[in-house]
């Protein structure tokens, strides 16, 4: 399953299937398919090697086939060739290799340099011609030497952040340190290099460092820096590259920043309004006031276009009727909501939340007004009241409507709900986890489906059987409260001898 992140990795799109073909119409396949018994030997043998981690059942990773092999097809040409790999990471044999690169969720792709030995995340684009281009630099030097105006003006462009180190002489341990950081921040960033800061688009020209000079499409367009000291450099690149204020709108130029905003580790404050609304102006003065007083503090700030943040709405569970709204999100996964904003609210409302006086926020449907259906459907409002102070043996399902495995086992919960209908004391239920918040401190949701049982006293156990009626209910038997057990089986023994009796 994909990280939350991932919803906005969503607005890549992929391509139509590409055929490659090769000789007298055979096909000739330019990925490499790697498993247990050779993957270790083939890695050690390549200074770069791209590495795709797939699920053959994962249709993500169906539509980035076509587009991968056509990629490494065209690869295989550069000089010297750029090699591109796959691992089923789904087949029970290949799994430690998937455990060792913290595989989540499919496909992901890592790149491998120097045998192995460095692991970075492939950040690129997910079509044939976008993948040629990114790893064509990303298999180069981590830094590129700017020699004239034209060339830095061409490097730098005013879209993207990129980072420029000005030297006096391309040695000593400031230069080697900073290759040193290029090389570990490269796939994030782009790098490079000059012994004449007079080719540089911005900034003071005369300086003949060493000095680092970022340059960012968004607040002061540049920013210089001295210190080459490996951890406060890599410190300053990251926090520079976030803006006071994340854009979020229909501007794919931005979405880079936005993912960059939904991975900091940091909390995420989002204002969503309608940009062209009357107070869209002084909304953004104030949030960015806000933001400014706050950078710094473990506070990122977003500022959201409402037309393009539906899939976010969807995600937090919020109605375009609540705009403007300020959404916050710890790391830990709880919300905070201000809804029917006005511009003077936002600076009290953080003040509020920093000082712990805001009480969180819980996405949930509607609790049923009708329930009664063997599984019982338990909303984040009623988690509670039927799993947590029902008193009774719970078995839950968190699913997701979308999920092939959840509509296979969907029957099956329900012919275990059928068996337990005349036990009290038993209740099987399941919760949309798409639609309603789980406690993440309780429930270690990352894949659909996850069902876990809540014994009446108490016990939590997270289920990992066979998806079959006679292997849940053994499992439900094992794991339940037993004090009630006999007296109920007493109960049908007698109403089974009292039959008996009449049948006599």
């Amino acid at each position: 399953m994909a990280s939350k992140g991932s919803i906005w990795s969503c607005m890549f799109l992929f391509s139509l299937i590409v055929a490659i073909s090769a000789g007298e119409g055979e096909e000739k396949e330019f990925v490499l398919t790697l498993d247990h018994s050779n993957f270790t030997d083939t890695i050690s043998k390549h200074d770069f090697i791209v590495v795709e981690f797939y699920a053959p059942w994962c249709g993500h990773c169906k539509n980035l086939a076509p587009q991968y092999e056509k990629a490494a097809s065209i690869l295989a040409s550069h000089d010297p060739p750029i090699f591109l790999a796959k691992v089923d990471a789904n087949e029970e044999s290949n799994k430690d290799i998937a455990s060792q690169y913290d595989i989540k969720g499919f496909p992901t792709l890592k790149i491998l340099r120097n045998g192995g030995k460095t692991v970075q995340e492939y950040k690129g684009p997910r079509e044939a011609d976008g993948i040629v281009e990114y790893l064509k630099k990303q298999s180069g030097p981590a830094s590129v030497e700017l020699k004239s105006a034209e060339e830095a003006s061409n490097f730098i462009g005013d879209k993207k952040i990129v980072v420029i180190g000005v030297f006096p002489k391309l040695s000593g341990q400031e230069f080697e340190n900073y290759l040193a950081v290029a090389d570990k921040l490269r796939s994030d960033y782009e790098f490079g290099h000059t012994l004449d800061a007079k080719h540089l688009p911005r900034g003071e020209s005369s300086v003949t460092g060493p000095l680092v000079r970022l340059f960012k499409p968004f607040d002061e367009l540049f920013v210089d820096f001295k210190d080459f000291d490996l951890d406060t450099l890599e410190k300053f690149i990251e926090e520079s590259s976030i803006p006071i204020v994340t854009l979020f709108n229909t501007d794919p130029s931005n979405h880079p920043f936005v993912i960059k905003f939904f991975n900091s580790p940091d909390a995420k404050a989002m204002l969503f309004m309608n940009f062209s609304g009357e107070a869209a102006d002084s909304f953004k003065t104030k949030y960015h006031e806000v933001a400014q007083k706050y950078k710094g503090e473990g506070i990122v700030f977003l500022l959201g276009d409402v037309d393009a943040s539906q899939g976010a709405f969807q995600y937090f569970g919020l109605k375009e009727d609540q705009v403007p709204l300020i959404i916050l999100q710890t790391n830990e996964g709880q919300k905070y909501l201000k809804q029917h904003l006005e511009p003077d609210h936002i600076a009290p409302w953080v003040k509020e939340y920093k000082e712990g006086k805001v009480l969180p926020f819980k996405k949930s449907e509607p609790i049923p007004e009708v329930n009664n259906e063997p599984v019982k459907v338990v909303v984040a409002d009623s988690l509670q009241d039927i799993v947590f102070n029902s008193g009774k043996n719970v078995l839950l399902e968190s699913y997701a409507p979308w999920c092939g495995h959840c509509k296979k086992l969907a029957p099956i919960l329900d012919e275990v709900a059928v068996s337990y209908q005349n036990d009290p004391d038993v209740v099987i239920a399941k919760l949309d986890a798409t639609a309603n918040d789980i406690p993440s401190d309780t429930f270690d949701v990352k894949g659909y489906p996850t069902v876990y049982f809540r014994s009446s006293s108490g016990n939590l156990v997270q289920y990992d059987g066979d998806r079959t009626k006679e292997d849940i209910i053994d499992f439900i038997e094992k794991n339940r409260d037993q004090d009630k057990v006999p007296q109920q089986r007493d109960k049908e023994t007698l109403q089974e001898s009292e039959e008996t009796k009449d049948e006599l």
